[in-house]
């Protein structure tokens, strides 16, 4: 078979744009097209998906204040979380996932709509998605959560957990 290039290989997240690229050999790229299965089953992202991802890329690297902002967020999320008494698995202060261990998946199934009905959304991620005894609430926080929306958050998290004897 003839040599080929890889040009990139990028999955920036789930959701936005993948690619691999391949430069020539013609006949490769050919029997790719023709055989391979996940070219073949799989559809393009939408085109707004495509725009937004980049539109979000240019204004990450145009404007810092976003994952000041982030920071600031994930850090008062986990540092009052913690401080309740709740374990709070990772430690990337840029990372807007926090998981909230419970271990029980009942629990966490029945905290996850508890804080629903508080206007907190949030998952409840049981086994098989996640080890046995590892069940979680999934919190996802934003750049743009305000100060006051990450301290309900976090209350709501204190009376429902209080509630159902987790802290």
């Amino acid at each position: 078979m003839p040599q080929c290039t890889v040009e990139a290989v990028a999955i920036p997240a789930k959701c936005q744009c993948q690619c691999y690229t391949l430069q020539r050999p013609k006949p490769l790229i050919d029997l790719l097209r023709q055989r391979s299965r996940p070219y073949l089953f799989s559809n393009s992202l939408a085109p707004s998906v495509v725009g937004s991802s980049i539109k979000v890329f240019d204004l990450l690297m145009h404007d810092p204040s976003f994952i000041g902002s982030l920071k600031a967020n994930v850090q008062k999320f986990r540092t009052n979380m913690t401080n309740l008494g709740f374990k709070v698995l990772g430690n990337d202060p840029t990372h807007p996932i926090c998981p909230v261990l419970l271990g029980d998946a009942r629990l966490a199934s029945e905290m996850a709509d508890a804080l629903l009905k508080k206007g907190i959304y949030v998952i409840g991620f049981s086994y098989p998605v996640v080890p046995k005894g590892k069940a979680r609430i999934r919190v996802q926080i934003s750049a743009a959560h305000t100060p006051e929306q990450i301290d309900l958050a976090v209350d709501a998290f204190k009376e429902v957990g209080k509630k159902l004897g987790v802290i």
